[in-house]
């Protein structure tokens, strides 16, 4: 990896408040749908909860109080490791993270959030999310209540956005930033997939984001468990996910945080030879590795993701 090129990558404090916490055995399993009924929402969360059971390393539910409502934040390695704070693609979850888990966690303590407004086990309760500002300081105060004056960064697509718009805010509470196939970050989404995705978004069902998956990665989607997630995810709810506006071309030229861009060669969610020549001119001291044969869904899902982010962190 180079700064400010693009690169072909092979496929290699203050104390928390107010948490409630609950412990995962490891272990693997699919969801017993027919102990929930016909309750859409518990359907989905059995199925989300087999996902958890799938991680390599022990894991710990921690649930955050906020004005904003309740976060979950899935929590696990070292104590003393170095923060890592995992901020998933939309509609993905904390969940999405559980191939890579276990490399990661060997030298951090890592913390993957279900995002405030989206899918998955946290509650949007309390006050509205009406812009950036408030998604922002929503993320402000998650890392208060979990004792993080400062941690690592890693988001894939909508998690990216707000990961960089975060670190832009507040640079001094990141210690590192990776993006995983960021979209209206440095360049635009692609309009072919947005309109793809358009009928999950109106009339979703587990037929149709099956299909989208598919087309997305160029494959079926083999796990069962995770298949059964994604299916999962047409009986979800989600209360707000916000326009994603791209950051200014002066802020991002200012921006001093070590940052890693890692780019899907395989993406259908933007042109990625397009954002891999636009990072450079944007944001100069950014480092930027294409991994090919690997697709915008399928990214954080790739083991090779996960040995470069750790790759990445050690030469910081």
């Amino acid at each position: 990896m180079t700064g400010g090129r693009v690169v072909a990558g092979r496929q290699p404090a203050r104390r928390g408040r107010g948490r409630r916490e609950r412990s995962w055995g490891g272990g693997q399993g699919m969801p017993n749908d027919m102990a929930d009924g016909s309750d859409p929402t518990a359907r989905f969360l059995a199925r989300y909860d087999a996902v958890l059971r799938k991680w390599p390393v022990p894991v710990r539910a921690v649930e955050v109080p906020s004005r904003y409502g309740t976060t979950r934040v899935h929590v696990c390695g070292p104590a003393d490791g170095t923060p890592l704070v995992l901020l998933p693609g939309g509609g993905d979850t904390s969940a999405v993270w559980h191939v890579n888990a276990g490399e990661l966690a060997r030298e951090h303590r890592v913390y993957a959030v279900d995002l405030m407004g989206d899918f998955g086990r946290s509650t949007h309760s309390g006050a509205p999310l009406r812009g950036t500002a408030d998604l922002l300081d929503w993320l402000d105060t998650l890392m208060d209540a979990l004792g993080l004056d400062r941690a690592r960064l890693c988001g894939h697509s909508y998690g990216a956005w707000i990961a960089l718009n975060y670190a832009l805010r507040s640079p001094d509470r990141v210690g590192g930033l990776a993006l995983l196939d960021p979209i209206n970050c440095f360049t635009r989404a692609s309009t072919r997939y947005l309109l793809r995705a358009l009928p999950l978004l109106l009339r979703p069902s587990p037929e149709r984001i099956l299909a989208f998956q598919r087309w997305e990665t160029g494959l079926p989607v083999t796990d069962p468990v995770w298949r059964a997630f994604l299916e999962g995810t047409a009986w979800a709810r989600r209360s707000k996910v916000l326009p994603m506006r791209r950051p200014g071309a002066e802020a991002l030229r200012a921006c001093a945080v070590p940052c890693l861009v890692v780019l899907a060669g395989e993406s259908k969610a933007h042109d990625a030879r397009r954002t891999g020549a636009a990072v450079p001119a944007l944001m100069p001291r950014a480092e930027v590795v294409v991994l090919p044969d690997v697709s915008h869904h399928s990214l954080p899902l790739a083991p090779s993701a996960g040995r470069l982010l750790v790759e990445f962190w050690r030469s910081r």
